[in-house]
C-alpha cells in the first residue's frame, strides 16, 4: 500500500492503542545474526553507492497476509517486553520493535550496535503475541519489522518512536504524542504524487551521557538515498539532533529538510468549519518563525478550502517550528487524547543553512484523523542528480519554544463579521482580533503611545484599534478587511512605541469562503 498522511495517522493510532493493552508476560529472547563491521563512514559510502544505482522497492512477504493486518488486529499485536533490546538494563532505555502491517508492508532491518561491530536483530514470531490476530504468526521468518520505539523502563510507555517512510516523533515532556517529523519530503503539494523516503535499515547504539540513543539510518527512495546519525536525548523534553549527508539519483524538485507534519482541523479562527462538539481540534495552532535577521513572526494555521502553498523567504534561519499554543483544556474539552498536551516541535539549524524558505503546505480536512499540515526548510539551491546535500539540525520536542523571545507574543486569533457589535454586518469585511501577550505589554496603558502596524498587499483595512484588554495584561489589536477578490492575502500586523516593535509579527493568510 502507497504511504500517505491518511492512512500514516490511522496506523499510528493502531500502534498507540496496542501500547494501552497490558502486555504479555510471556518469556522470549531476541536473536541476534553475526556481527558486521560498522561506522558512520561505512553509512556514507553506502548511500553514496546506492544513489548509483537504480532504485529497487523493498520486497514485501506475503502482502496478501500482511494486508488483513488492519486497524484492529494491529491493536492485538504486541511486543513482548522480555525481548526488549537492553532489556537487562546494559543501555539507558529498553527498545521494542514494531510488527509490519496494512499501513507498514515494507519492512527494515534493525541492528544493535557495539564497538564498531553490528548484528542484525533477526525476526521471529515468538517475539510478539497476537491475540486476536493469530493468523500473522504464519507469516514468512525473514519477515523483517516495521520499526522500533525507545522506552522510559520495563512495563512503561515509550517517549521515541520511529514507525513509516522515514516518520520519528517525540511524547516530549507529557508523554503526550502529536505532530511528527520525517527524514525528509520529496515534491510535497506538487502536481504529481508526493514521494515518501524510507528509512530502510536501522543500527541502534546506546548515548549513555546524557542519556539516549544513538540512531544511524539509511534512507532509500527513487530520486534519492541518505545517511542518517539521530542522537535522541531526554532532559527537559526531548531533543534528537540530525546529522544527514544526501544523495541524489535524479532531479528533485522540491526538497523538504527537516520536515514537520501535523494536523489542524478547526480553532478559534475557523469555527464555522466546526462540525464537532469539542472547542477546538488540532495538534498545532501555528507556525512560529525566527528568521536569519531576528524577526519574530507567528503565522496561525488554516484549513483552507484548496490545498495552499506558502514560502517564507530567508536567510540562515534562527529556526522554525509548529507550535500549539493553546494550553487550555477547556478550550478543547478532550479528556481522551488531550491536545493540550500535545508537544511543539522547534527546528534548530546547525551551521549555515544558506538562502532558501520555510515552506507551509495546508490541506484541507473534514475530521481529526488526516495529517494535513506540513513545514519544511526548501533550500534555494536545487538538489540535481548526481548531486549531494549535508544537513545538520537539531529538533526540540518540548510545550514551547526553547528560545522565546522577550517581546509580547500572540495569545489569539479570532475572526467574525465585520462591523460593530449591535449594527448590521458589514457585507463582504471580515473582522480580525489579535490578543497579544507577555513581554513589555503588561506595563503598558492606552495612553503610553502603542501603535498597530498593518499592511496588506491588497484588499481595504479599516476600523483599526490598539488598547489594552480590561481587566488583563493583554493587548488587542482589532480592524476590519475587505479583500480586493477571491485570491489569498497575507495580513502582516505587530504593534509599535517609538518605533520599536513591542510584539512578534502576526502573519496570517486571508482566504475568501
Amino acid at each position: 500500500m502507497t504511504m500517505t498522511r491518511r492512512n500514516f495517522t490511522s496506523a499510528l493510532l493502531a500502534a498507540a492503542g496496542a501500547a494501552a493493552f497490558k502486555p504479555s508476560l510471556a518469556s522470549a529472547e531476541i536473536k541476534l545474526g553475526e556481527p558486521v563491521r560498522f561506522n558512520s563512514d561505512s553509512l556514507v559510502a553506502w548511500a553514496e553507492a546506492a544513489a548509483r544505482q537504480p532504485y529497487q522497492r523493498a520486497m514485501v512477504r506475503d502482502p496478501e497476509l500482511i494486508g488483513r493486518i488492519d486497524y484492529d488486529n494491529y491493536q492485538q499485536i504486541r511486543y513482548r517486553p522480555s525481548a526488549a533490546i537492553w532489556a537487562d538494563r546494559s543501555a539507558p532505555f529498553p527498545i521494542e520493535l514494531f510488527h509490519v502491517g496494512k499501513y507498514f508492508q515494507e519492512p527494515a532491518r534493525v541492528f544493535i550496535l557495539n564497538d564498531g561491530m553490528a548484528k542484525e536483530v533477526l525476526y521471529a514470531p515468538e517475539l510478539f503475541s497476537y491475540g486476536k490476530a493469530e493468523f500473522a504468526r504464519t507469516l514468512p521468518p525473514d519477515l523483517g519489522f516495521a520499526g522500533f520505539r525507545v522506552m522510559y523502563g520495563p512495563g512503561e510507555p515509550d517517549w521515541l518512536a520511529f514507525l513509516g517512510a522515514s516518520y520519528f516523533r517525540s511524547s516530549g515532556e507529557t508523554r503526550q504524542y502529536g505532530l511528527s517529523t520525517r527524514g525528509l519530503a520529496i515534491d510535497t503539494a506538487m502536481p504529481w504524487p508526493e514521494e515518501f523516503p524510507r528509512f530502510t535499515n536501522f543500527w541502534l547504539e546506546p548515548n549513555r551521557e546524557p542519556e539516549g540513543v544513538v540512531i544511524h539510518a539509511m534512507l532509500d527512495s527513487p530520486s534519492v538515498t541518505g545517511a542518517y546519525r539521530i542522537t535522541a536525548t531526554r532532559g527537559k523534553g526531548v531533543i534528537t539532533d540530525v546529522e544527514a549527508t544526501l544523495f541524489a539519483r535524479k532531479d528533485v524538485a522540491r526538497l523538504g529538510i527537516a520536515p514537520l507534519t501535523s494536523m489542524y482541523w478547526y480553532g478559534k479562527t475557523n469555527r464555522r468549519q466546526a462540525i464537532d462538539w469539542r472547542p477546538e481540534i488540532h495538534d498545532s495552532d501555528g507556525l512560529a518563525l525566527w528568521t536569519g535577521g531576528g524577526e519574530r513572526i507567528w503565522r496561525p494555521i488554516n484549513n483552507p478550502f484548496g490545498v495552499q502553498t506558502s514560502t517564507y523567504l530567508d536567510n540562515n534561519p534562527r529556526g522554525f517550528g509548529l507550535l500549539q499554543r493553546e494550553r487550555r483544556f477547556d478550550q478543547y474539552e478532550d479528556d481522551g487524547v488531550f491536545y493540550d498536551k500535545r508537544p511543539s516541535v522547534w527546528i534548530e539549524p546547525v551551521g549555515e543553512w544558506g538562502e532558501g524558505g520555510v515552506q507551509l503546505v495546508e490541506i484541507p480536512t473534514t475530521d481529526e484523523t488526516n495529517d494535513n499540515i506540513v513545514a519544511y526548510w526548501l533550500p534555494k539551491k536545487q538538489l540535481v542528480a548526481g548531486g549531494s546535500h549535508t544537513m545538520k539540525y537539531r529538533v526540540h520536542w518540548r510545550l514551547d519554544e526553547p528560545y522565546p523571545a522577550s517581546i509580547g507574543r500572540v495569545f489569539s486569533t479570532r475572526s467574525g463579521v465585520g462591523g460593530i457589535p449591535g449594527n448590521p454586518a458589514r457585507e463582504g469585511y471580515t473582522k480580525y482580533v489579535i490578543d497579544f501577550a507577555g513581554g513589555d505589554m503588561g506595563r503598558l496603558e492606552n495612553t503610553d503611545g502603542v501603535e498597530m502596524i498593518l499592511t496588506s498587499p491588497r484588499g481595504g483595512i479599516d476600523k483599526k484599534s490598539a488598547y489594552r484588554v480590561v481587566g488583563t495584561e493583554r493587548w488587542r489589536a482589532m480592524f476590519d478587511f475587505l479583500p480586493a477578490d477571491r485570491e489569498p492575502v497575507d495580513l502582516r500586523l505587530f504593534l509599535q512605541k517609538d518605533g520599536a516593535a513591542l510584539t512578534e509579527t502576526w502573519l496570517y493568510q486571508h482566504v475568501s469562503g
